[in-house]
């Protein structure tokens, strides 16, 4: 069987799926929780783990701590704070961290992402990693994948003082790896994300609809999205 290549036209998962011009594409640009890492570690952790745990400390219902800890998260969705793991400890009184660590065996790559990040390699595309996770926790999941072995560089937000979805993060990401972002593909599984980087100056977007193997498949309005990366590549 041939190796996977991107020098020859893309297969097409649908009929109105967009071939990126690959000749006018040197860097591509990638999310990692729910883009190359599947999102279930992360949403158990804060979506069950954490109210969990509140709920057994405190002597209160499941409910309310669930309640307690979305109407927490709203209050700084978007911010740097909401991707901070000093700011849970802080605002929960938990140990973040070493929560984690309890969760270990679920920190698991996608199926499709090594494929795609070697065909990547072959094809000479930069591949740099942007993430909004916490650098410690950008750490765990290096430790417990073989991701770095995909990638050539990798930035957490928090390197920079600002979100993904900040401008000022994507000035900071343009200068820091002296990129031309007019040619550069970036990778996301949220599209509030990809508008910031295309209102950014990005040349090319792309949505992940499966950012979670446990949950239903997520519908992008405003961006072509995608399931699976090797619908991408030729064999």
């Amino acid at each position: 069987m041939m190796g996977y290549n991107l020098t020859t036209p893309f297969l097409i998962y649908q009929w109105n799926f967009p071939m990126f011009p690959w000749d006018q594409i040197d860097t591509v640009l990638l999310d990692m929780d729910g883009t190359l890492l599947d999102l279930h570690f992360d949403n158990h952790f804060w979506l069950s783990l954490v109210p969990g745990t509140l709920s057994r400390m405190h002597g209160i219902s499941a409910e309310a701590a669930t309640s307690h800890v979305r109407a927490a998260y709203d209050k700084v969705a978007g911010t740097l704070e909401w991707y901070c793991l000093d700011y849970w400890e802080r605002e929960l009184g938990l140990d973040i961290m070493a929560l984690h660590r309890t969760l270990v065996d679920r920190i698991q790559l996608r199926q499709d992402s090594m494929p795609f990040l070697t065909a990547l390699a072959d094809a000479g595309k930069r591949r740099i990693l942007l993430t909004n996770a916490h650098p410690n926790s950008l750490a765990l999941k290096l430790e417990h994948t073989e991701l770095a072995s995909g990638l050539d560089e990798m930035l957490s937000s928090h390197q920079t003082g600002h979100p993904k979805e900040s401008p000022l993060f994507w000035q900071a990401v343009f200068a820091r790896f002296e990129l031309n972002p007019r040619r550069c593909l970036f990778i996301d599984d949220s599209e509030a994300i990809l508008l910031a980087a295309k209102h950014a100056g990005v040349g090319f977007q792309l949505g992940i609809s499966n950012p979670d193997s446990q949950q239903p498949n997520k519908v992008f309005h405003d961006f072509p999205a995608i399931h699976d990366y090797r619908l991408l590549l030729n064999e």
